[in-house]
């Protein structure tokens, strides 16, 4: 279980924690109203959260990964594709309409 109302150490070891392992949302959930108004209006937390990140880049720069945004456009595509060839052949009511005439 966390603990309630940390202290602003005690916040920004959890935070940099849940940067390293991507868990920022939780650790935001995680917070309490006290422990977000400390760190909202604590600069300390902020100034020591903006180093937190930077060394957080750098010790993981070499393991960070581009999102490969061809297969997105890929399926973009094939969507488009679909809707179009939808669009030009007549729906099932028409083709209804047609044959009762």
């Amino acid at each position: 279980m966390l603990k309630m109302n940390r202290e602003t150490q005690d916040l920004l070891a959890d935070y940099a924690g849940a940067l390293r392992d991507g868990r920022v949302p939780t650790f935001l959930k995680s917070l309490t109203r006290h422990e977000a108004q400390t760190i909202a209006s604590s600069h300390d937390f902020w100034d020591a959260a903006e180093i937190t990140r930077v060394l957080n880049s750098v010790a993981f720069a070499g393991k960070a990964v581009t999102p490969n945004v061809h297969l997105f456009v890929s399926r973009v595509d094939a969507r488009l594709a679909s809707r179009l060839k939808k669009a030009r052949s007549p729906s099932r009511q028409e083709h209804n309409v047609r044959t009762r005439l």
